[in-house]
């Protein structure tokens, strides 16, 4: 592994975490849904509750900031956390439609879109190849999987997953 591809990986993760984190010190304080309560065609929520204007304004904000911080610009930062939300929204539309709960469980649907999203968005600024995307995409799924457990031991998180 290179340092680009930490810096990737690290960055994806700023970007995913950072809803989970002010969802953890703010509670409900600003969590206004994304999708404004609208359903879709289906009569099911667009996304749900917990996709929130907060959270993906603070994951564009926090993951451009922490980008600058170690060496890449703004856009690069908007990018990857664009990305990430992007991916999250995806599978949270997909999970209502096939009726899953707010903040159920989907391994791979929860991960993979939030993770290549984002890598195929900066592919070349970090020299990317098909094969290191897929090997940032399973890094991710399992450190999201396994550092999950860990949030919610300490109380970071609702659920383990």
């Amino acid at each position: 592994m290179n340092i680009l591809f930490l810096h990737l990986f690290l960055l994806i993760i700023v970007a995913n975490g950072t809803p989970i984190l002010l969802r953890y010190l703010f509670k409900k304080r600003f969590a206004y849904p994304f999708d404004l309560g609208y359903e879709f065609l289906d009569g099911k929520r667009l996304l749900g509750d917990s996709k929130t204007w907060r959270g993906i304004i603070g994951a564009l904000v926090i993951t451009s900031l922490f980008s600058l911080l170690i060496g890449y610009s703004l856009l690069t930062g908007l990018q990857i956390a664009l990305g990430a939300m992007i991916g999250d929204l995806i599978s949270s539309f997909i999970k209502r439609r096939l009726s899953m709960r707010t903040s159920s469980r989907a391994p791979v649907l929860d991960q993979v879109p939030e993770s290549l999203l984002p890598a195929l968005l900066v592919m070349q600024t970090f020299y990317l190849t098909p094969l290191t995307i897929f090997f940032l995409v399973l890094l991710f799924c399992i450190f999201e999987l396994a550092f999950s457990t860990v949030l919610f031991k300490i109380g970071v998180r609702r659920r383990p997953y």
